[in-house]
Order: C-alpha cells, then sequence, then structure tokens
C-alpha cells in the first residue's frame, strides 16, 4: 500500500487532496498546525470510508525548525510528499518587516527542502515516489503586493527543475503544481467588486475549484504519470499565461 504526506491537510486545497488521493487508494499522512479537530475529523471520516487504507495525524510548526525531529518519528513509509501549506502577506515591499520576510522562505522553502532531505530514502526505497509543490502562478509571472510571496514560489519552481534531474534516476518525481485564482477560504475577504474584476481577466470566466487542483495531483502521482518531471503545470484557467 503507498502512503504520502500532504503538508497542509487543513486547508482547502490540501483537503480536496487528500480526499482525491484517498479516493484512488493511497493511505495518508494528514499534516496540520493549527487546526486538530478540523484535520482529526476528517481523518475519521476517511477512515470510515476507507477502511483498507490508513490515515494519520500529524503536527507541526513549519516556523519552528527544531521540531522537525520529532516529526520525523512518526513518519514511517513515505511514497508521496504534497507541499500544499503556505501563507502570503498582501503588502508593498517597503512595508514588510524582517521577519515576515523569514516566514514566508521558511515556510515555503526551507522547510520542504529539509523534510525532502530527511525522507528521500523512503522515497526512493518506494520505486515510484512523488513529490509535488503547490506553487502559483505567481512564481513565474510575478504580483504587486506580494513580491516575497512571489520569489519564493519562484524559488519552488527552479528547486523543483533541479531536484527533478538529482533524484530521477531514484524513480522520484518532482513537479510543481501552479494554480491561479481558487475558490478558497483565503479569497473570501476579498469585496465582490474585486473577485469581479478578477474574474473578468481569467479567459474561463471563474475561479478554479479546490478539486480542480487536487485532480492535477491525482494524475501526477498515478504509474501512468512517471515520465512527468520536472515540469510547471499551471491550473490557472488561462489566466496569466
Amino acid at each position: 500500500m503507498t502512503t504520502a504526506l500532504i503538508m497542509g491537510a487543513s486547508g482547502d486545497i490540501g483537503m480536496s487532496i487528500c480526499e482525491e488521493l484517498a479516493s484512488a487508494g493511497w493511505s495518508l499522512y494528514l499534516h496540520y498546525y493549527q487546526q486538530a479537530e478540523k484535520v482529526i475529523n476528517f481523518a475519521s471520516d476517511l477512515q470510515e470510508r476507507y477502511p483498507q487504507q490508513d490515515f494519520f495525524v500529524v503536527s507541526l510548526n513549519m516556523l519552528a525548525e527544531n521540531d522537525l525531529a520529532a516529526f520525523f518519528k512518526n513518519l514511517f513509509q513515505v511514497d508521496g510528499i504534497v507541499f500544499a501549506a503556505g501563507f502570503t502577506y498582501y503588502q508593498l515591499l517597503p512595508e514588510m518587516q524582517g521577519q515576515q520576510i523569514d516566514n514566508l522562505w521558511q515556510i515555503h522553502v526551507k522547510t520542504p527542502l529539509l523534510i525532502l532531505q530527511a525522507l528521500q530514502e523512503k522515497l526512493a526505497r518506494s520505486k515510484r515516489g512523488r513529490v509535488i509543490f503547490i506553487g502559483s502562478v505567481y512564481g513565474h509571472r510575478g504580483s504587486s503586493m506580494e513580491t516575497v510571496y512571489s520569489a519564493v514560489k519562484g524559488a519552488q519552481e527552479g528547486f523543483v527543475k533541479a531536484y527533478a534531474k538529482e533524484v530521477a534516476t531514484l524513480g522520484i518525481t518532482v513537479n510543481v503544481v501552479a494554480p491561479g485564482a481558487v475558490k478558497t477560504a483565503m479569497n473570501q475577504n476579498w469585496q465582490m467588486e474585486e473577485l469581479a474584476t478578477l474574474t473578468e481577466e481569467i479567459p474561463l470566466g471563474r475561479l478554479a475549484e479546490p478539486k480542480e487542483i487536487a485532480n492535477a495531483c491525482s494524475y501526477l502521482f498515478m504509474k501512468e504519470a512517471s515520465y512527468i518531471t520536472g515540469i510547471i503545470l499551471p491550473i490557472a484557467g488561462g489566466w496569466m499565461e
């Protein structure tokens, strides 16, 4: 049985990825930091629906590097990892504090790299290891008011292109799924006028559903996707492309 670690399983996209992979037969480690009850209940629901699979709940503050050693002790077989955790700050660059910049770098780049360092051997043992970063179209197009977020998402893309080459002979594929505007809780604070303007800019005329991001991840986890590695896959409805 294959097992995947979903970093950020409490978010809308993370939960949708868990749903898709569970329905495809994967056992899962569901990572969270602040929403314990939500993730525990979600894992129980998945366990009830898929009794032949295992669903473990694991906690980690991705900004606390010293907590990683204890986190790794809770992980045994790992055949795939999805990095779906993260956040952004909507500010002009002169308004950004140094700690905010550090936080974005830590959660989007440094901690994922440290996790891969520790778990690469497990992924290689699988013979069909899968790694996916949930990036952003801002990683290759950029966005004002989110310059640092754009920078760390661009760093994810650069790392994936290099790391995919490094681990190809180990049977590990490494890719970025780069969403555009997605209908998630993070976008619920937008004004109706702002959403209407954004929707007009998207050729398909709507925001993506979290499940559409999850479907791309589910495909890249399939055996049939074993020849796809080192790519940036935009899921953006033609927006910013």
